[in-house]
């Protein structure tokens, strides 16, 4: 049975300004200066993973960090280590021509947010809320329709746009809790827990693991689509490395799944993930792939996106 919730805005909401007093408290207790002490950003895209264009068409996460510095793990207290969380993607039908009912439809989404992460005893928390942006308000499907026109590929039709999902803003509380373990001297494990309420209110259970120097006592952040994660705070160790995940999710609820048309949610989710990170003296370039279980009722098959990161350090 799924889990039921009353208003899922409520609750993001309240998160939202709890986080705020965090942040002031934080801030107010503290006279050192608060400097950017990490970036990273994520590009996620279903034909580098299969060579299609369907479903989770693309996306793209961006993350800035404030803090008081970075001694190989987060601080105990929560706000004192910010990020600004950025993310858009695209959702679209599997044939973007003709308008078909039981297929998913088109979705553009952008959002902006907030999170602190801080670790107690071995819990390694991330806590924060997003403005979920939908609709043709995001612009997005102006901007999907321009780059297929200049990649020569087909656009989304009028018929499919004319369905999209509609305009629309939706605070989310986001919330990950985690422990990580070493195995050996070069693997590592992650279990994690986590929630999400607003855009999508779910709740997920799953794992990471690397082996090499990939996220060692660096800020991971992990994109919501794909599920891989991304350094934000790194070191840059010279090196490759490996990394793989899995999880499964109880999905109670979707606005990219309404209820008064298209097809029904699927609740159950599950996502598997494993790629390869190589850095050298002054560049370096991350690659992963994530299979998607199927996400609606009807979905013939899963679907493989692919995670591409390029880093260039001046």
């Amino acid at each position: 049975m799924p889990f039921k919730i009353m208003d899922r805005r409520m609750p993001a909401c309240a998160a939202l300004c709890a986080l705020a007093l965090s942040v002031f408290a934080a801030s107010a207790s503290s006279a050192q200066e608060r400097l950017r002490v990490g970036y990273g950003r994520l590009v996620i895209n279903d034909s580098a993973g299969e060579l299609k264009d369907r479903w989770r068409s693309g996306s793209i996460a961006s993350s800035r960090v404030w803090g008081y510095g970075w001694d190989g793990q987060a601080p105990a207290r929560p706000g004192e280590l910010l990020e600004l969380r950025l993310h858009g993607q695209v959702i679209a039908p599997s044939s973007l021509k003709d308008f078909n009912p039981d297929d998913r439809l088109y979705a553009g989404a952008l959002s902006a947010g907030l999170h602190t992460h801080f670790q107690r005893g071995l819990a390694e928390v991330s806590l924060g809320g997003d403005l979920v942006v939908t609709g043709p308000q995001t612009r997005l499907d102006e901007l999907q329709t321009a780059l297929h026109d200049l990649l020569n590929i087909p656009r989304p039709s009028e018929d499919i746009l004319d369905e999209q999902i509609e305009n629309g803003f939706h605070p989310t509380l986001v919330a990950e809790v985690g422990s990580t373990f070493e195995l050996g001297t070069v693997g590592r494990v992650r279990p994690f827990t986590e929630l999400r309420w607003g855009a999508e209110t779910l709740a997920r259970v799953g794992f990471d693991m690397s082996f090499g120097a990939f996220g060692k006592d660096e800020l991971m952040v992990r994109e919501s689509v794909s599920g891989q994660q991304y350094q934000v705070i790194s070191k840059d160790p010279v090196g490759t490395s490996f990394f793989l995940g899995a999880d499964v999710a109880q999905v109670n609820s979707s606005v990219y799944m309404p209820e008064d048309r298209g097809p029904e949610l699927e609740q159950n989710r599950h996502r598997l993930r494993a790629g390869v990170n190589w850095q050298g003296k002054s560049w370096g370039a991350q690659y992963g792939v994530t299979y998607l279980s199927e996400e609606f009722e009807g979905q013939p098959e899963g679907q493989f996106l692919g995670g591409v990161r390029i880093k260039y350090n001046f």
